[in-house]
C-alpha cells in the first residue's frame, strides 16, 4: 500500500486520505523485518510489531464490516462475546508471519474502502450499540487508533534496529 499526497478538497477525501496515510505508515514499520524480530517486545511494553499489525488488521475488519456495515464475519465476536479480546488481539506466536498479517491487513483495508465509498459520512453505524455514531465518527476514530499504533510501531522498530521516522 502506497500513499501519495492526497486531496483535502472534501471532508471525505481528507478523512480517507489521512487514514490511508496512517495505514501506510504502520505497514512501512514492518517492511523488511523478519518474523522473529516482528514478534519481539524490545521495550517495557508487551507490544510487538506483529502484534500491532495483527490487532490493526482485526479491528479494521471489525469496525468497518461489523460495526459500520452490519456484516457477520465467520469466527468473529458478537456483542456478547467481547471479553478478553484486548490481550488476544496482540498475542502472536511462531505461526504468525509478517507476510500473513500484512496481506490480511491490506485485504481488510480494501473491503473498508469499498464500504466507505458506498456510504454517506452521516450514515449511522449498523451495530445497535453504536447506532448513535456515524461513518464520520468511525473514520476519525480509525485515524486516531491507526496513528497511535503507527507511533507505537515507530518506537518498537527503532528499538529493534535503529530505524527512525515514519
Amino acid at each position: 500500500m502506497t500513499v501519495n499526497q492526497f486531496s483535502t478538497s472534501t471532508e471525505r477525501e481528507a478523512l480517507c486520505g489521512f487514514l490511508d496515510k496512517q495505514r501506510a505508515d504502520l505497514l512501512r514499520k514492518v517492511e523488511g523485518v523478519s518474523d522473529t524480530d516482528a514478534r519481539m517486545t524490545p521495550t517495557v511494553s508487551s507490544l510487538s510489531l506483529m502484534g500491532l499489525l495483527k490487532h490493526s488488521a482485526l479491528w479494521e475488519g471489525r469496525w468497518f464490516q461489523i460495526v459500520v456495515a452490519g456484516r457477520a464475519l465467520p469466527g468473529e465476536w458478537t456483542q456478547a462475546e467481547v471479553q478478553g479480546w484486548r490481550d488476544e488481539d496482540f498475542r502472536v506466536d511462531e505461526r504468525d508471519t509478517v507476510k500473513h498479517w500484512t496481506a490480511f491487513f491490506e485485504e481488510q483495508v480494501a473491503i473498508s474502502r469499498e464500504i466507505v465509498a458506498g456510504m454517506s459520512l452521516e450514515d449511522p453505524c449498523s451495530l445497535p450499540a453504536l447506532a448513535d455514531r456515524n461513518l464520520r465518527w468511525v473514520l476519525l476514530h480509525m485515524i486516531e487508533e491507526t496513528a497511535r499504533h503507527a507511533g507505537h510501531a515507530d518506537i518498537i522498530r527503532e528499538s529493534l534496529d535503529g530505524s527512525r521516522g515514519i
